[in-house]
């Protein structure tokens, strides 16, 4: 029996597959974090600070800061002493500056352009089934209250009983008022008829 079971045991390529298990992957553990080249960064967070400075170039604020550091990058760079002006007078430096300004400025704005897009087209999904919902909402309520119509069309009102009741009263009278007169013409006859003999 024993040389049986170590026949058995040797069949079983157990030592293979632990040994394989801890070349592959194992299912029961996180994967390890790959070694990226590139520096990992949140969009996000990137939208959001790109939106920031597409606002801020937006307003009148930048417009006066560069216009304020405009004029005074010329007026240095034209009454400074020459040693002291960095940019002399074609300010081929502040060309350079303000394209570079404006070559970031146009992408940034483009991203928070449709950063807001994507939120309007969130938006107005969200509206389209918030009014779904409002005209499943209304025709259920329309439909609530036809039948409310239909089964108070059925119901008995006040002023209905009242009616009803006063049509009742009239054909009593009306009946009590025909019992008199029926009593009352045979006693007349008969009078006549006494009246007629004698």
């Amino acid at each position: 029996m024993a040389p049986e079971r170590e026949s058995t045991r040797e069949r079983t390529p157990s030592g293979a597959t632990a040994a394989g298990r801890s070349r592959g992957h194992r299912l029961d553990q996180p994967r390890a974090p790959r070694r990226r080249l590139l520096p990992e960064w949140d969009p996000e967070a990137f939208g959001r600070l790109s939106e920031r400075i597409a606002r801020f170039l937006g307003t009148g604020r930048f417009i006066v800061w560069m216009t304020f550091v405009i004029i005074l990058w010329v007026l240095w760079n034209i009454a400074a002493p020459g040693r002291l002006r960095f940019d002399e007078y074609p300010f081929i430096f502040l060309t350079l500056a303000l394209s570079l300004q404006a070559s970031y400025a146009a992408p940034l704005i483009l991203l928070a352009q449709n950063r807001q897009d994507d939120r309007d087209r969130v938006n107005l999904e969200q509206d389209r089934k918030q009014n779904e919902r409002s005209i499943a909402d209304t025709e259920y309520l329309t439909r609530e209250i036809a039948a409310l119509r239909m089964g108070l069309g059925e119901v008995a009102t006040r002023d209905w009983i009242r009616s009803e009741l006063q049509d009742l009263l009239k054909e009593m009278d009306e009946r009590r008022d025909g019992h008199h007169e029926h009593a009352v013409f045979p006693a007349e006859r008969s009078a006549r008829r006494d009246v007629d003999d004698r």
